[in-house]
């Protein structure tokens, strides 16, 4: 929460999507979002997942949950604190929460991890595509602004990996996932950061491990999908890599932001001035 509020009065955004909350829908902290101007809607199942809106435009009906398809299982009765594989079943989860806000129909989502290729996890995960896809197909119409943000745990292309040979063979890289996200593409939605930075090497998540966000060796799995009407309304798009830094403890993904019409409040993202160090560093000597 520290991070979000401080988050919050940095980058000011109108609408925040937030995923893996970790909560039930009872414990979230509703104050301090009031207290900064916001209204919330969250969809959990309390120790694992979570997604979340918060907005500063009100919210109007109807607001939806795990595709319409009824309550998630509440997982602070698990017994072990992990589940097996017979156990999996990703619309179980809290992944999807979906409300009008500012005219538009936006999409909180949490995509499975899939874990390892073709696994149960990964099949889920598959799967999970396929309903999302299905849902919006039926729900939507292009032709309307509906928004989908959150952290979709596939990249694009290999331009969304820091080095597309050293992932190979993993997930979140893999045909099967990336055919998911091109579904959703060929129904209407753009790539809204991607339209407005074409830059290869700029990223929303780092492992925490052995350096790799001073590296920079990281993936872009934090996407933010608009439908053509949206996409012709972005003036400026960005990944706050600062906020990987914290403090506070900071999250291993960065948030990325889209201004829509006209700029919102201006900050420093801090791109340039660490990609110009890390080329001083591995330039060679």
């Amino acid at each position: 929460m520290d991070a979000i509020e401080r988050w919050l009065e940095r980058a000011a955004p109108d609408v925040l999507l937030m995923q893996e909350t970790k909560l039930a829908d009872e414990d979230v902290p509703e104050m301090p979002f009031r207290m900064a101007g916001y209204e919330l809607l969250h969809h959990g199942e309390g120790r694992w997942n979570g997604v979340a809106i918060a907005s500063r435009l009100g919210f109007e009906e109807p607001v939806i949950s795990n595709f319409g398809d009824g309550p998630v299982r509440d997982s602070r009765r698990a017994v072990s604190p992990e589940l097996g594989e017979e156990d999996f079943d990703p619309f179980g989860e809290a992944r999807m929460v979906s409300a009008v806000t500012g005219g538009l129909r936006v999409i909180s989502l949490y995509a499975p991890n899939g874990r390892v290729l073709d696994s149960v996890w990964y099949e889920g995960k598959l799967r999970w595509f396929d309903r999302l896809s299905r849902w919006l197909e039926a729900s939507a119409d292009p032709g309307q602004a509906v928004l989908l943000g959150g952290d979709f745990n596939v990249t694009p292309t290999d331009d969304d990996v820091w080095d597309a040979a050293r992932a190979h063979g993993s997930t979140h890289v893999s045909e099967r996932e990336r055919a998911g996200l091109a579904r959703l593409r060929a129904w209407g939605l753009v790539d809204l950061y991607r339209g407005w930075q074409p830059a290869s090497d700029r990223f929303s998540w780092y492992d925490y491990r052995a350096g790799m966000f001073h590296r920079n060796e990281g993936m872009r799995i934090d996407l933010l999908y608009g439908t053509r009407s949206i996409a012709h309304r972005v003036v400026w798009a960005e990944i706050d890599r600062e906020a990987r830094k914290g403090p506070p403890t900071p999250s291993d993904h960065a948030p990325v932001v889209v201004d829509l019409d006209a700029p919102g409040k201006p900050f420093d993202a801090g791109w340039d001035a660490a990609l110009a160090r890390i080329r001083q560093r591995t330039r060679p000597r």
